[in-house]
């Protein structure tokens, strides 16, 4: 592939800030109940074996439910944006969000339970593309990323805010299997909380626009414009106007899956790998693993459980540092830089955690292989190796891949990419969470840490070879 040069920035533009950060604020609430929903799970799992009589089975199905919906909506998001547009999808998500937190807490058993749960992974999954997807389409290019990384902290704070409801509600009760109010148990007003957030999410999307590059190609051009002149003022809304009418299909048909294949070659579209290596590179190093298993797997190296919840407490502070960090730098350096960087930090420090395992010895029980025990030393390195790791994975993957694939794509296929990549990033995600406890048992933890390791040493050579810096571009200069 040649290498694209970056456009130099224009003048500019006198554009309305103000407006343009408030509708992007709006756009981060499906942030935030992305996280949130993702989290609130994490405190209700004893409410559930016991409400539902569950095995570990099915408990697992239960917490894990929700990924399947997640890869769905992810999908069909993209393609439904195209058909009725970004802010329709956000509404419809927000309508999701709030039918799931209610659902999930009244449910009176595991088929119920797992139903209300999809429809919340549909809300994320949808959330998850759709969100950066607006922000990019209202943004200018000299803040678009600055904005866009908006939405990571958004989801790290969500799932903050999931972990501190979740555990002063079960503080409150006496435990979450416990009555709270109106006679209902702590778990399931954990999840009734989120109907709060959802509401606001909904009621706010009534007052932003749409996005203007869908108005153009859905041929509404004077709603189109009226927008544009809203967000960059006269003269630049009309002449942005014309630059994304040249950036559409020249028949000017509407988007559709099969512009993903090149009229030239015949072949999915380069752009496309690109969008679906990101996506999946972002979940085999296996950031996951550290948020869903994050308390079990301290416990597994000889941590205690109060040492366990603390170590997690301190990654979520690191996370959102680090993705502050990358809102003062995404505009200055780059994208690209970003990713790279952050590839390297991750390969080293994921393999300091594989050599630390791999010093450990099993404690054997009367039941099972027991637990790793690590030297004072190797457990030390262990926890700070872990942490540097959740540091440069928000510093550059974790907040720049939802960017990209909400820029990267041209007007004319931007839906269609998204949905691709969007179901490759939640089947990856999906796949490492449910994989994880099987590598555990067959390989064990040193070799598991090392597979991601080696991930994140391959993505390196993904990051250099194949992506193509988009700092300073408009949308409309995208190539696919």
């Amino acid at each position: 592939m040649s290498t694209i040069t970056t456009a130099a920035p224009s003048a500019a533009p006198a554009d309305n800030t103000r407006f343009i950060v408030m509708v992007s604020l709006v756009a981060t609430i499906g942030g935030f109940l992305f996280g949130f929903d993702s989290g609130v799970i994490n405190g209700t799992v004893d409410g559930l074996r016991t409400a539902f009589d569950s095995d570990s089975i099915g408990t697992g199905f239960n917490v894990a439910s929700m990924l399947l919906g997640c890869a769905i909506g992810a999908f069909f998001a993209g393609r439904l944006a195209d058909y009725y547009g970004r802010r329709t999808v956000l509404i419809v998500a927000a309508l999701l969000f709030l039918v799931s937190a209610w659902g999930s807490g009244v449910a009176g058993g595991s088929f119920e339970f797992v139903f209300y749960r999809v429809l919340g992974g549909l809300a994320v999954g949808a959330a998850s593309v759709m969100s950066p997807a607006y922000i990019s389409e209202v943004s200018s290019a000299r803040y678009r990323g600055r904005l866009a990384t908006m939405q990571q902290i958004a989801i790290i704070t969500g799932l903050f805010a999931a972990f501190l409801s979740n555990y002063l509600l079960a503080k409150f009760a006496g435990a979450s299997t416990r009555p709270l109010w109106a006679g209902f148990d702590a778990w399931r007003w954990m999840f009734w909380i989120e109907i709060v957030p959802a509401a606001v999410f909904f009621v706010a999307l009534l007052f932003i626009p749409e996005s203007p590059r869908f108005l153009v190609v859905k041929g509404r051009k004077a709603q189109a414009q009226a927008v544009l002149i809203r967000l960059y003022g006269e003269a630049a809304g009309k002449a942005k106007l014309a630059e994304i009418e040249a950036s559409l299909a020249a028949d000017h048909h509407r988007p559709r899956l099969s512009d993903l294949i090149s009229k030239a070659t015949g072949r999915v579209r380069p752009i496309v790998w690109v969008g679906i290596g990101l996506a999946t590179f972002q979940q085999l190093v296996g950031i996951n693993v550290v948020f869903y298993y994050g308390a079990v797997l301290w416990q597994a190296v000889g941590f205690s459980e109060s040492d366990a919840l603390l170590i997690n407490v301190l990654s979520g502070a690191l996370s959102i540092g680090a993705c502050i960090l990358t809102v003062l730098l995404i505009d200055r350096i780059g994208r690209k830089p970003l990713l790279w960087i952050g590839s390297a930090g991750m390969a080293v420090s994921l393999g300091l955690v594989t050599v630390a395992f791999a010093s450990g010895n099993l404690e054997h029980g009367q039941v099972g292989p027991g637990k790793l025990v690590l030297s004072d030393t190797m457990g030390v390195l262990a926890l700070v190796a872990a942490n540097v790791y959740v540091i440069f994975f928000n510093l550059s993957w974790g907040p720049v891949m939802w960017v990209m694939l909400g820029e990267m794509f041209p007007n004319q296929i931007r839906g269609s990419g998204l949905a691709v990549a969007g179901l490759f990033q939640w089947g990856s995600n999906f796949a490492i969470t449910m994989t994880f406890p099987i590598m555990l048992a067959g390989i064990g933890l040193a070799a598991t840490y090392g597979f991601y390791a080696l991930s994140a040493v391959v993505s390196i050579f993904f990051v250099l070879r194949f992506v193509h810096e988009t700092r300073g571009r408009e949308l409309e200069q995208m190539e696919g």
